[in-house]
């Protein structure tokens, strides 16, 4: 079927919870570790504000955090990072989340910690930021394993939060590869380094690890052994186990470092068939729990093997303190990985894929479409992305949705018709013009004739709404579009509130204001039944501006606080859809004389004017009318008359939309009859895009491959902030524009 079922992706709260609480604990000091004290001692004696703990696999950086934690006087917060977490809202929201105990004010923002890229580089991580800095009593906080959050995306947004660690706390991370958001700080002397070198252990360390091995060497062959293992903690580690169950030391070749393959498979030889059976198959898991291993394993006694497995501290590392929840060591997963393909490779894809029915089982469905990916299965895992992309997005993890597009490809998007509709309504709402152009062009060449009648017809349904929304065609044929779409979207389907939005929008452009608010009205009834702020917003946006044009100004300021309460309740800021609601409001705000409040809305419409472009053309014109007409009440003609031309720009390109090219052409000449104001013109969309990038540390030649303009380009954007602002520097111009609301809250 193309309708998505409107279930919200939200887990059964005993897992969920679960796993969320397992992210945010210190995990447990195993015994038998070798003690970091005083590289501890010197990290925290450094004054750095910032602790970078970069090496690979097996050198003990997880349990040199854990025992930094169990050592550390100060408030201690924790956040374990996994791949989903590959998102800046949701790695900002983890970060915020694990925070929130070390200051009231950090727990208030957690629930902005989301929304589309713009909106988390330029207001979450500032919000997030401010909030930690103003935290009055010292803390450390501890990012295990951030390589799973490694686009650049989460990298900048981490650089803005790094950079407002206050004096006397500090921030200890740990990756497997160098932290770029680190090296453009380390200039400024607020950046201690530990790496691989740093972790090695001598001769003394190997005596401790091997007495907690109870195994006995003399002291030429453990210096033999600390020669070849050159110091690296697990090949040590392993050796002492390999001692212990009869091997003899000398009898490694220490001619490879890495030496995890024969002793891996000497650990793994001297287990029991099940058990090897069971650490093979349940290593696709990223972590292990009874029901899961069972599921997956298709057979029962999982919570027997994991218990043993912990107990004879076979590389399990436990999630949490009942020890229900575990994961395995990196290197001992990636060679049990090795071990699965090696002995059993026809199993991986249907292990992949009865976790994957688990998870979604349980309402974990991101984690879901993960292992179906894994799998291979992009038939069952497109469809499962159609059905999760509509909260995800109302949840502000757009940038998940992203990737999973990207994961399965263009060629899969085009065979799956629902995800295809989800890829161009993603475009169209994030301003992302040439792929909504392609994808609607994609969605018109679809062979219909194959389909069941009903998914024929809510394909048909969906391209219509689609061809409405961008204006492809004249006003007539989008509004016998949007009657179609209401006629065929049954009153459960998830997209009949926006069926009902586009055909009050199309009666706007004909002038039928009578039949525009009815559709309106139904649309905010539909959508809030259904849980779908966007249309609540929109519709009672539209409804506040039709009251305004009726001088209904009572009935406006209802219909506005209505909508700006969606936005707020939901953490909306930054999209698209908000803008007009917010320009409504500030309208009513201006008549009441309430003009402090009127700024802020309009600081916040100018920033969220960004991703209404011209695949969005309504929309996008109608809000710079709303906000021309405000700053021209404002008195400020130079603003009101560069929204008016920026409306005018977007006619150009789409032609077809009836009365707004009127209305345009009305605002423009009032505005001849405006006595001219000073002060310099708005920042552009384009010049809003860039402006958060001015927080970080990166050049011009890098924010240019970040925004895919070249450096001369932003070179002149720069220039341009700089002139409008009336700054000279960086660092001011990111002031200036915290003041004004364009950057932060």
């Amino acid at each position: 079927m193309l309708e998505e079922s409107g279930r919200p992706v939200t887990a059964r709260p005993d897992l969920g919870v679960a796993l969320l609480t397992g992210k945010l604990q210190v995990p447990t000091t195993r015994r038998g570790t070798v003690s970091r004290r005083p590289l501890i001692d010197r990290a925290r004696a450094s004054g750095a504000r910032v602790v970078g703990v970069t090496a690979p696999p097996g050198y003990g950086k997880s349990t040199m955090l854990a025992e930094w934690a169990d050592l550390e006087d100060r408030e201690v917060v924790w956040a374990t990072v996994d791949r989903l977490d590959d998102d800046p809202a949701s790695l900002l929201s983890l970060l915020a989340l694990a925070c929130a105990p070390v200051s009231p004010e950090v727990a208030e923002v957690v629930s902005d910690m989301r929304g589309t890229g713009l909106t988390v580089l330029g207001r979450s991580a500032p919000l997030l930021a401010a909030a930690l800095v103003r935290t009055a009593a010292p803390f450390v906080l501890f990012v295990d394993d951030l390589h799973e959050a490694g686009s650049p995306g989460c990298q900048d947004a981490l650089e803005i939060v790094l950079g407002h660690v206050p004096a006397g706390s500090q921030v200890v991370i740990s990756s497997r590869h160098d932290q770029p958001h680190l090296a453009r700080r380390r200039v400024e002397g607020t950046v201690m380094d530990i790496g691989p070198d740093d972790l090695t252990i001598d001769v003394t360390g190997a005596r401790a690890l091997f007495a907690s091995a109870e195994v006995d060497v003399d002291d030429s062959t453990l210096a033999t052994v600390v020669e070849r293992c050159e110091g690296w903690p697990t090949g040590l580690l392993l050796c002492a186990l390999l001692v212990r169950d009869g091997g003899a030391a000398s009898s490694l070749s220490g001619d490879d470092r890495f030496v995890a393959d024969y002793l891996y498979r000497e650990c793994l030889a001297r287990l029991p068939v099940r058990t090897q059976h069971f650490l093979r198959s349940t290593a696709v898991l990223d972590h292990l729990s009874a029901g899961l291993c069972d599921a997956v394993l298709g057979s029962s006694g999982s919570a027997t093997i994991l218990r043993g497995l912990d107990t004879s501290n076979l590389f399990l590392i436990p999630l949490d303190h009942r020890r229900r929840r575990f994961r395995y060591h990196t290197l001992f997963r990636e060679f049990l990985l090795d071990e699965l393909a090696r002995v059993e490779p026809d199993a991986v894809t249907a292990l992949h894929r009865r976790a994957a029915a688990w998870y979604e089982a349980n309402d974990l469905g991101p984690r879901a479409v993960e292992h179906l990916l894994a799998a291979g299965d992009r038939e069952r895992c497109c469809l499962l992305m159609a059905d999760l992309a509509l909260p995800l997005y109302q949840s502000g993890q757009v940038a998940v949705i992203a990737r999973w597009l990207a994961a399965v490809g263009d060629a899969a998007i085009q065979a799956c018709p629902p995800l295809a509709v989800i890829a161009a309504w993603k475009a169209i709402l994030l301003g992302e013009t040439t792929d909504a152009e392609r994808w609607a062009a994609a969605l018109e060449q679809v062979d219909t004739d194959s389909l069941p009648d009903d998914d024929r017809v809510a394909l048909e349904s969906a391209r219509r709404q689609i061809r409405a929304a961008m204006c492809l065609d004249d006003v007539e044929l989008g509004l016998a579009h949007t009657r179609f779409a209401v006629e065929h979207e049954p009153a459960w389907s998830p997209w009949r509130d926006q069926a009902l939005h586009l055909h009050g929008s199309m009666l706007l452009l004909t002038g039928d204001a009578d039949g525009a608010r009815d559709a309106f009205t139904e649309a905010s009834a539909c959508a809030t039944q259904a849980g779908n702020p966007d249309s609540v917003l929109l519709s009672e946006a539209e409804l506040a501006i039709l009251a305004v044009e009726d001088g209904r100004w009572t009935t406006a300021a209802q219909h506005a606080r209505a909508a700006v309460d969606v936005i707020d309740t939901h953490h909306m800021e930054g999209y698209s859809t908000t803008t007009l609601a917010l320009a409504a409001r500030a309208r009513v705000a201006l008549h009441t004389g309430d003009v402090v409040a009127a700024e802020r809305l309009l600081a916040r419409g100018m920033r969220a004017r960004v991703q209404c472009t011209h695949v969005l053309p309504f929309l996008a014109v109608k809000v710079r009318l709303q906000l021309g007409y405000a700053f021209m009440t404002l008195g400020d003609r130079v603003t009101a008359l560069h929204l008016a031309h920026e409306a005018a720009s977007l006619l150009r390109r789409r032609p077809h939309l009836g009365l707004l090219a009127d209305e345009t052409a009305t605002l423009l000449e009032r505005l001849e009859h405006v006595a001219a104001s000073p002060g310099a013109p708005p920042l552009t969309p384009a010049e809003l895009r860039l402006l958060p990038y001015l927080q970080t540390h990166l050049t011009m030649a890098e924010i240019g491959d970040r925004l895919f303009v070249s450096r001369n380009t932003v070179s002149t954007q720069v220039g341009s902030i700089y002139r409008k602002l009336g700054a000279t520097t960086r660092g001011e111009a990111v002031g200036l524009a915290v003041d004004l609301g364009l950057l932060g809250a």
